[in-house]
């Protein structure tokens, strides 16, 4: 039986889309729902066009009620990949899913993490910081932000000149390259 993955984003989606198109024909995995908590997310309509169903969450769905650890228990869901997703995950849905919740970061960890610390904000801080290098973590996810147990790093040079686009452009490459593979690479040590 194929394993099963579910992927929350509250953007664009472009991890997602990657993720999406890495197990659209593949033997032993596939992407069976889209989970959103912004009704106008760009992921919605990347969802639609890769013929996967989503679901939209509101806050009180998510924090208070168990509709959405049923969802994916039903779907059997093997992993839980968070593509750009910005809310913490609730206690019911990791205790649902040990181990099965995995997240990417846009620096490398344990440096730039944290509330309140995604997309821009974490690059202007290490522009900031005058960082020589930066890449993206993937990591398993707890009860807080960016601190669980980490899977993959990459790295890339900041060069004198580079800008805000240019890091953010290098760090998504990584991302897009790697977040498919690390995800496969997960399900192929789960067990059967």
């Amino acid at each position: 039986m194929k394993k099963r993955i579910a992927i929350f984003a509250s953007g664009s989606g472009s991890n997602a889309q990657k993720i999406m198109e890495h197990f659209k024909k593949h033997l032993d995995a596939e992407v069976v729902i889209v989970l959103t908590n912004n009704p106008e997310a760009y992921v919605l309509q990347r969802a639609d066009n890769f013929e996967i169903p989503s679901h939209i969450f509101d806050k009180n769905e998510f924090y208070k009620t168990n509709f959405v650890v049923e969802i994916l228990k039903n779907l059997q869901i093997d992993l839980i990949v968070l593509a750009g997703f910005m809310w913490l995950i609730p206690e019911n849905l990791l205790k649902a899913f040990p181990n099965k919740i995995i997240n990417i970061h846009p620096a490398l960890l344990p440096k730039y993490g944290g509330k309140g610390m995604y997309g821009d904000r974490v690059h202007h801080a290490v522009i900031d910081a005058k960082e020589e290098e930066s890449g993206i973590t993937i990591h398993f996810v707890d009860e807080n932000f960016d601190e669980g147990e980490i899977i993959h790093q990459s790295r890339f040079r900041i060069e004198a000149g580079d800008d805000l686009e240019m890091i953010k452009f290098k760090g998504q490459q990584l991302e897009h390259l790697h977040y498919p593979k690390v995800v496969e690479q997960l399900l192929k040590k789960m067990k059967s």
